[in-house]
């Protein structure tokens, strides 16, 4: 009887992997070691203006808070007391006129840009345009509408203010809104048509519920952008001592409070109480703004999960 033989397999060698270990002998990772340390240590540096501003804010601004100064009046020169509910009120307002200007004006220039004629020349100058204007300095804008609304009503108004306002936000909702429109799949379109539906049933029930949270990004990160504008306000709806609704309506023709123009008022006068009602402000105002961003980054987020 044989035995069955089976050759044995031959052995794999090893391979040598020394040469592949990190050492700080090695001139390369050393280099890519230093290199990594400065970025490090440039990143923190960066971060320590960040940092030593919002630390500022909560310690000066937190000191004054409390649950008074969002339904109290400004105080005057020698008053104590006092808070800055008229500002927050006219700062949702302001912004709340601009929002209803550019958020529609920019998702429909996005249709246009991503659907319509996205290749055509006047789509391509819109698009430049856009981009310029997400670098315009903001001042500018309140001189525009100024000329364009001030002196047309004949006074300063919460009107004016938004008109402003929206002229920054425009930009920055229009090109995040033609970004989010062509990231929606073409096969999407492309099957709504397949089953009947028109070019408006199509932009209606497929692209902007699709697109919707990335247009919604974009509009939160304007938002942001225009609740801490002060220059254009300083133009457009100045300041008011008053609350904007008086016996349940709401005068949009008057002067109007915000909570930036309220900052650059009381911080350089010589008056402690309002110098610290100022901090108190610039605090609430971050807040403000970090919640709109956070928003803004959670949609996004969302989105791309």
């Amino acid at each position: 009887m044989s035995a069955n033989i089976h050759p044995s397999a031959p052995s794999t060698p090893t391979p040598d992997t020394r040469h592949l270990e990190k050492s700080l002998r090695n001139k390369q990772s050393l280099f890519s070691f230093a290199m990594s340390a400065v970025v490090g240590i440039l990143t923190l540096l960066a971060l320590v203006p960040l940092f030593s501003v919002v630390l500022m804010l909560f310690y000066r601004g937190g000191k004054s808070l409390s649950f008074a100064l969002f339904y109290e009046l400004p105080p005057g020169p020698m008053q104590e007391g006092g808070g800055f509910g008229n500002a927050i009120l006219g700062t949702v307002i302001m912004v709340g006129i601009a929002a209803a200007i550019a958020v529609p004006m920019g998702v429909l220039a996005a249709l246009f840009l991503a659907e319509t004629a996205p290749d055509s020349r006047l789509a391509k100058t819109v698009r430049f345009c856009g981009k310029v204007l997400t670098g315009f300095p903001s001042i500018l804008a309140g001189v525009f509408a100024y000329g364009a609304v001030v002196l047309l009503t004949g006074g300063f108004s919460a009107v004016a203010g938004g008109v402003a306002l929206s002229i920054l936000m425009l930009p920055t909702v229009m090109l995040t809104a033609e970004e989010a429109l062509r990231m929606v799949p073409r096969k999407m379109k492309e099957a709504a048509i397949g089953m009947g539906a028109t070019d408006f049933q199509c932009v209606w029930m497929v692209l902007l519920p699709t697109s919707l949270p990335g247009i919604l990004t974009g509009v939160m990160l304007a938002v942001a952008r225009a609740a801490g504008e002060t220059a254009p306000l300083l133009f457009t709806a100045l300041f008011s001592n008053y609350w904007i609704s008086a016996g349940g309506n709401v005068e949009l023709m008057q002067p109007t409070a915000s909570l930036a123009v309220l900052i650059y008022n009381f911080s350089g006068v010589p008056f402690q109480n309002q110098v610290e009602l100022a901090w108190a402000a610039a605090l609430v105002l971050v807040l403000l703004v970090l919640t709109a961003n956070l928003i803004g980054q959670a949609i996004s987020r969302r989105r791309i999960d």
